[in-house]
């Protein structure tokens, strides 16, 4: 959250994220500013430290659209220290901002008619999709069926990952490390107290319970299964649609204390029910202010777009900012 605030506020131009489930989208919508999230592999992971390995994706956090655009295409490409980055062309993203064709675009009505949604992101939603519309774009509704299985399926599988990836911070090599202690066990047990977090620790205890022998199936093989399934109906989506149009969150930011993890962990979780989708199926999205509700806190929108197309769903977002008359 800092990353977004920090550029809402105009200590830096830009800065950079790690967007696993939308860690640099959600910040973003709840700030009023832009978070790109990239297909995964389109850029490097080498210098992040890995939480869930198959989902995390570094993107830039800016004011325009052209800011982030302009980053993608200085960061994006292959990477010898990543054997996963991508070595597809690397687009001139900055030179294809302007839309050169009407879109046929997609939104989840599961999406408006959530019952967590908040009145005036349902109310941003619509006059939005109005606006494309009366722009000549053909906008429709399309169902998703799986709306309610993302959240607890990006959990799962985070959380395994993060629980192997988090075991290298034991003091003897990475990390923090506790200062005097008394053995083997004590190095242990100490530098992992006291240098993770409450719901880091959260975290890792539940990867490991779903990786362990006896909920490995149950759990984690399960939740690999409904991911492949999530990311096929969402390519197929999106080859009926050009892109998608949804809320970035369900409600605008919360109040200091509300809805945090250590009172309410499961509310502060589904939070992420509208970005974890691309994540899941490994496709870029983008967050994008979309006015401000009632008590002047700022209401995000987002685009998912097809894997490599960022061009096309970047001149898009440009276009739907010039629509809607928000001021970046």
């Amino acid at each position: 959250g800092g990353t977004a605030v920090a550029v809402q506020a105009d200590t830096c131009l830009a800065a950079l994220g790690s967007d696993t489930g939308g860690s640099v989208r959600q910040p973003a919508a709840f700030c009023g500013v832009i978070g790109l999230k990239p297909t995964y592999s389109r850029i490097s992971r080498y210098g992040l430290i890995a939480y869930a390995s198959s989902f995390d994706q570094i993107g830039p956090v800016t004011r325009s659209v052209e800011d982030a655009a302009l980053l993608l295409e200085i960061m994006a490409g292959a990477d010898e220290y990543d054997s996963t980055a991508s070595r597809r062309e690397v687009p001139a993203y900055s030179e294809s901002l302007t839309l050169d064709r009407k879109l046929r675009i997609g939104y989840i009505s599961d999406t408006i008619d959530s019952p967590g949604l908040q009145p005036e992101v349902k109310e941003a939603m619509l006059s939005t999709i109005e606006s494309l519309r009366e722009e000549g774009h053909v906008v429709e509704s399309c169902d998703f069926h799986y709306l309610n299985y993302m959240v607890p399926t990006y959990y799962i599988l985070t959380t395994a990952e993060a629980s192997s990836n988090l075991a290298r911070y034991d003091g003897v090599r990475y990390g923090y490390r506790t200062p005097n202690p008394v053995d083997l066990n004590s190095l242990y047990k100490r530098t992992r107290t006291e240098g993770f977090g409450p719901e880091v620790l959260r975290r890792i205890i539940l990867g490991t319970f779903v990786l362990s022998a006896d909920y490995y199936d149950a759990y984690y093989t399960k939740a690999q299964q409904v991911r492949r399934v999530i990311k096929e109906k969402t390519e197929e989506l999106l080859q009926r649609f050009d892109c998608l149009i949804l809320p970035s969150t369900p409600t605008t930011a919360f109040r200091l204390g509300e809805n945090t993890k250590d009172k309410d962990p499961l509310a502060m979780y589904l939070a992420d029910i509208f970005t974890v989708q691309a994540s899941l199926a490994g496709v870029p999205a983008i967050s994008f202010p979309a006015g401000v509700d009632k008590d002047g806190m700022p209401i995000g929108l987002q685009i998912i777009g097809r894997a490599f197309q960022e061009s096309e769903m970047l001149a898009f977002a440009r276009q739907v900012l010039e629509t809607n008359n928000v001021k970046q």
